[in-house]
C-alpha cells in the first residue's frame, strides 16, 4: 500500500485551511502530523477518512485494488467514539462486527491495552485514561493498514503510552502505515513529519513536503 499527497488544499465555511499540502508514505512508515491549534491537523485526518471532500489537490493510494481508502483505514479521533452503556468488550464486540477483517478478541484487545481487568464494566464507569485506552483498542480487533490517530497520547499515563508505541512498532514492523496527528513527541524510529503552518499572506496553512 501506497499513499500520495499532492498539493493538498481544504476550505470550511469559505476559510482556507491549508493548502499546498504533499507528502507520500508507504508501508511500514509513520507520519508525524504537528503544528499549533487550529493549523489543520484534525482535518488532515478527516479528510484521508473521507470525511471532508479537499478543495484542491488529489489523495493517490496503490495497492488496495476496488476497496476505497476510508474500507482500508482506522480513524481514532479526539472523541472515543465509546457508547458510555455498554461495557468496554461490547463496545470492541459491536466495532469488530461493523468493520469486519480479522483481528482480535475483544477481550484479546483489551488486554493488549492493560485493560482486560475492566472488560465488563460500563464505559460510563471508565476513567479519561481507560476510555482511551478502549477507544484505541479498537485498531486491533479489525485489522486495517492504515492508521489515522489524533493525539493519540491524549490522557494515557506513562505505561499507557509506552504500550500505544509498542503497538504502533508492531503494526508499523507487519507492514503497517500510521499518520499521526500530535502534540506530544512519538519516538518511532525513521518517522517524516508535516508541520503545518499559518499562511499569513492568505490567512489559511500549508505545511511543509515530507
Amino acid at each position: 500500500m501506497r499513499i500520495d499527497v499532492e498539493t493538498l488544499a481544504c476550505r470550511r465555511s469559505g476559510r482556507l485551511i491549508f493548502q499546498n499540502l504533499s507528502f507520500s508514505l508507504s508501508e511500514g512508515e509513520v507520519l508525524l502530523v504537528t503544528g499549533r491549534n487550529g493549523a489543520g491537523k484534525s482535518t488532515l485526518l478527516a479528510l484521508l477518512a473521507g470525511q471532508l471532500a479537499p478543495s484542491a489537490g488529489a489523495i493517490r493510494v496503490e495497492g488496495l485494488g476496488e476497496r476505497p481508502l476510508p474500507e482500508a483505514l482506522h480513524l481514532v479521533g479526539h472523541r472515543d467514539g465509546l457508547k458510555a452503556a455498554l461495557t468496554a468488550e461490547e463496545n470492541l464486540a459491536f466495532a469488530r462486527d461493523l468493520l469486519g477483517g480479522p483481528g482480535l478478541l475483544p477481550r484479546q484487545a483489551l488486554e493488549a491495552v492493560g485493560l482486560g481487568h475492566a472488560a465488563r464494566l460500563p464505559v460510563a464507569y471508565l476513567s479519561a485514561g481507560q476510555r482511551r485506552r478502549a477507544a484505541l483498542a479498537r485498531l486491533l480487533v479489525a485489522h486495517r493498514p492504515l492508521w489515522l490517530l489524533d493525539e493519540p497520547t491524549a490522557a494515557l499515563d506513562a505505561a499507557a503510552q509506552e504500550a500505544l508505541l509498542g503497538l504502533m512498532r508492531r503494526h508499523l514492523a507487519e507492514g503497517g502505515l500510521i499518520i499521526a496527528a500530535t502534540h506530544q513527541p512519538l519516538p518511532l524510529d525513521g518517522a517524516k513529519e508535516v508541520r503545518m503552518e499559518a499562511s499569513p499572506r492568505l490567512g489559511g496553512r500549508g505545511g511543509d513536503r515530507a
